[in-house]
C-alpha cells in the first residue's frame, strides 16, 4: 500500500511578520509534488496570519502545542477548539523539547492527542530516545512506552502522523544514518502491527526528524519505511525546504 509522502517543517520559536511574509512567500511559488503533504508550524502568535497566508496554496497548518481542555483556568495554554477556530488543521504534540525541558509526561502528550482528534485536528505525534538511553539499549522501551500510552485510547489512527525524532539528532548536526532511520521506523512499524493491527500498521505515516537537510533527505527517503519528515532550522530556508519536500522525486 503506497503511503502518502508528508514533510512537516516546525519553525519552532523562530521568526516575526517579516521574516515570515518572505518565507511564506517563497513557499507560494514551489509546487508541491503530486502524494506530498506539506504542513508549516509557527509560533502560535502567528499562526492566523501564517493560515491567510497560505490560503490559496496546498501547505497546511500546525500548531507547535495545544492543551488538553477545550477553555478554562488555563493560562498560557491553547486549546484545540481555538486552533479549529483559526483555521489550523495540525498539531505537533509530544515534542522532545516539551518532553523534556517542560517535562511534559507520556500521560499528559496522550490527553492531549485524544481531545485534539476529537476537535478535528490532525496531529503529528513525536516519539524519540536520548543518546545515553540509546548507549544503553534502550531505545525500544524508551519509544514503546511513549507509544503504548496512546492504545486503546486513539479516537482514529488515521489523522495520526508519527514522528521518530531521535533526541540526539535534533538540531546537532548529527542525523541518523539512513539505515539506523529505517531500523527504529520498521521497529516502530511492527510495534503496531503487535499491539495495534496490521491494518493500521501497514497504513500508518511514519516519519523522520533530527537534522534532516538537502544532503541526505534522499538517501533517508528511499527506505520503504520512512514517509517523510519534520523538519526544523531547514524549514527557515525555503529552497532547501523544497528540495526536502521533493525528496521522493
Amino acid at each position: 500500500m503506497t503511503r502518502r509522502f508528508v514533510v512537516g517543517g516546525n519553525w519552532k520559536m523562530n521568526g516575526n511578520f517579516e521574516s515570515i511574509n518572505e518565507l511564506t512567500s517563497s513557499l507560494l511559488q514551489y509546487p508541491i509534488p503530486p502524494e506530498t503533504e506539506v504542513i508549516v508550524s509557527p509560533p502560535s502568535i502567528y499562526l492566523d496570519y501564517v493560515v491567510k497566508k497560505l490560503a490559496t496554496s496546498k501547505i497546511s497548518v500546525s500548531a507547535q502545542n495545544c492543551y488538553k481542555h477545550a477553555k478554562g483556568a488555563y493560562t498560557g495554554e491553547i486549546s484545540p477548539q481555538m486552533l479549529k477556530d483559526v483555521n489550523v488543521d495540525w498539531v505537533i504534540l509530544g515534542h522532545s523539547e516539551r518532553r523534556n525541558e517542560l517535562q511534559e509526561t507520556n500521560e499528559l502528550i496522550n490527553d492531549k492527542i485524544v481531545v485534539a482528534l476529537e476537535a478535528g485536528l490532525k496531529v503529528i505525534l513525536c516519539v524519540g530516545e536520548k543518546l545515553e538511553e540509546r548507549k544503553a539499549g534502550k531505545m525500544k522501551d524508551i519509544v514503546f512506552k511513549q507509544l503504548s500510552t496512546c492504545v486503546g485510547k486513539i479516537p482514529s489512527w488515521e489523522n495520526l502522523v508519527i514522528a521518530y525524532e531521535p533526541v540526539w539528532a535534533i538540531g546537532t548536526g548529527n542525523p541518523a544514518t539512513p539505515e539506523e532511520a529505517q531500523e527504529a521506523h520498521k521497529l516502530i512499524r511492527d510495534w503496531l502491527v503487535e499491539n495495534v493491527s496490521p491494518e493500521i500498521a501497514a497504513t500508518q505515516i511514519i516519519i523522520y526528524g533530527g537534522s534532516v537537510n538537502a544532503a541526505n533527505c534522499k538517501d533517508l527517503a528511499a527506505h520503504k519505511d520512512i514517509d517523510g519528515f519534520l523538519v526544523g532550522g531547514a524549514s527557515l530556508k525555503p529552497t532547501e525546504f523544497f528540495e526536502i519536500i521533493s525528496a521522493r522525486q
